[in-house]
């Protein structure tokens, strides 16, 4: 016997309301990132700066990984189907695996033109630099209020807040450069600018990559000890064992756990195994700091205490 605690609920409707919303916020951030690259690269050719064109470089991933995070929303709201079971939110992970990588791609290739450019500077024009820098620093600040309240509904949606972020702080950069050049003359601070734009950029795509790793891993949620999650079922009356289980995330906000129950004689011949699931849903659900309300449970008769019995 097995019990599910899952199906169509209001959690459903409350995931497309968020898609729509999100699919909303990632057009307009889209196209004010794309209104600002092309203004971007125009300014770096003109000036010669280095951070300007690795902050245009940036724009230019963040407006792929906005397409791509644009792409994973809308295929999220799609709804589930006898060949797609959960639908695919799936894609909304990929779509930040996708960005964070682009980021972390990016960032390697600016920190090493930049250090060659410690070494050797190239002549930089400081006012396009300051010009680009205000419009950057404009449009993200923009871009940053549409996707802040968005940030918490996916993965995905962390991913774009992230990249405009970062593009925010990179447009600081550039101004800080660009002022540094017109006021001592000293190249090297486009360079330095750079660096540090990459110091910003790295460990939080990477920390991106490894949220977005754990759940196409299928990796047990964190914060979620499964030795508890066997202790507390074990101290269910009538259980005698708990094997099999497993728990892992479907996407963001969607964990879910299986186990196989072994109960007792006496329990089964009972037959009150509607109470046991019952609880057992309740505890995974309301008893650890991940509230699971996708869970499968298994109920076995003590003859069947090894997986292999039936082998």
């Amino acid at each position: 016997m097995s019990g599910r605690n899952g199906g169509q609920h209001p959690a459903a409707h409350a995931h497309t309301h968020m898609a729509t919303s999100s699919i909303t916020r990632l057009g307009i951030v889209l196209a004010l990132t794309a209104t600002v690259l092309i203004a971007e690269v125009v300014a770096a050719l003109l000036s010669g700066s280095l951070a300007l064109l690795a902050d245009a470089g940036h724009m230019a991933t963040d407006s792929a990984g906005l397409v791509i995070a644009l792409g994973a929303a809308m295929l999220a709201r799609r709804p589930a189907s006898q060949h797609s079971t959960w639908g695919m939110r799936r894609a909304e992970v990929i779509g930040a695996a996708l960005q964070a990588g682009m980021l972390s791609v990016v960032g390697l290739v600016v920190a090493v033109r930049a250090l060659t450019d410690l070494v050797s500077p190239s002549p930089v024009a400081s006012t396009p630099m300051i010009v680009m820098g205000v419009i950057g620093l404009v449009a993200n600040a923009v871009g940053l209020l549409v996707l802040a309240g968005g940030q918490g509904e996916s993965l995905n949606m962390r991913a774009a807040f992230l990249e405009v972020a970062n593009d925010a702080l990179g447009s600081v950069g550039v101004l800080v450069a660009a002022v540094v050049i017109a006021v001592t003359g000293w190249q090297q601070a486009d360079a330095v600018a750079s660096l540090l734009i990459v110091v910003l950029i790295v460990p939080r795509a990477v920390s991106l990559l490894r949220s977005a790793g754990s759940v196409l891993m299928e990796l047990a949620p964190q914060n979620l000890d499964l030795s508890e999650v066997r202790r507390h079922l074990m101290g269910l009356d009538g259980v005698v064992a708990v094997h099999d289980l497993h728990a892992w995330t479907v996407a963001p906000g969607l964990p879910v756990l299986t186990a196989h129950i072994v109960i007792t004689d006496e329990r089964e011949a009972a037959g009150a195994t509607g109470d046991l699931l019952c609880a057992m849903q309740s505890c995974v659900a309301e008893h650890f700091p991940v509230s699971i309300r996708h869970s499968t449970f298994q109920i076995e008769p003590a003859g069947h205490r090894e997986p292999e019995a039936c082998a």
